[in-house]
């Protein structure tokens, strides 16, 4: 009869080292995009919310030298708006598109990488389960091979495959979706605050009466 026990063991160790793959993966994209972050200046308005209060007061050019820095996400969105209504003053949708595609780019930018978290949330289970049917092919064929009364040391290297992958397995798609659910949930806060702000230094700032 052919002996497949190596092969199960070098499927089993295959599934292990891939698995140590996607968790390296998932880590080094987690502290990319963490490093990118704050980079790129994502999370401060401050710079931005005084520009554009600069620019709605009456004092365009200090406005506009603090946009033109683009030390965060919001100046360099908010930059080209301020650039567009000078070049054209009466055309307001000039500037708009200007700012829109400004903050296309940078949710491109920000989006970057993250499709590889999620296909590491969606491949670690399934290599855990992988994992678990080597392991337990692993334990039958030990046990078919048997002669007699069952040695459980023979079951033992199988069975402790299969529930090892699996928790790995999860372990790693846990961590990872919760870090990708983290980093998403800030580029999508992001993405909120540069659509306010295009139409504020267009229309101005809506006061919480209604007034402008």
């Amino acid at each position: 009869m052919l002996d497949v026990m190596p092969i199960l063991n070098l499927s089993g160790i295959a599934v292990f080292v891939a698995l140590a793959v996607l968790s390296i993966l998932a880590l080094t994209v987690t502290i990319f995009k963490v490093m990118q972050f704050r980079r790129m200046g994502v999370g401060r308005r401050t710079e931005a919310e005084s520009a554009l209060d600069d620019w709605l007061n009456g004092r365009p050019d200090q406005a506009v030298a603090a946009a033109g820095q683009g030390r965060t996400v919001l100046t360099r969105v908010l930059a080209p708006v301020m650039d567009g209504l000078r070049a054209r003053p009466g055309d307001s949708a000039y500037a708009e598109e200007l700012g829109r595609q400004s903050a296309l780019g940078e949710l491109a930018a920000l989006n970057g990488r993250m499709r590889l978290l999620e296909a590491v949330v969606q491949g670690a289970p399934m290599l855990g389960l992988l994992g678990t049917i080597i392991g337990m092919i692993d334990a039958f064929s030990a046990l078919s091979l048997s002669q007699g009364a069952v040695d459980p040391a023979l079951l033992a290297g199988g069975i402790w495959t299969a529930l090892t992958t699996t928790a790995v397995g999860l372990a790693i798609a846990l961590t990872t979706y919760f870090a990708a659910n983290w980093l998403e949930s800030r580029i999508e806060t992001e993405r909120q605050r540069m659509e306010m702000i295009i139409p504020a230094a267009i229309h101005g700032r809506i006061s919480p009466s209604g007034r402008r």
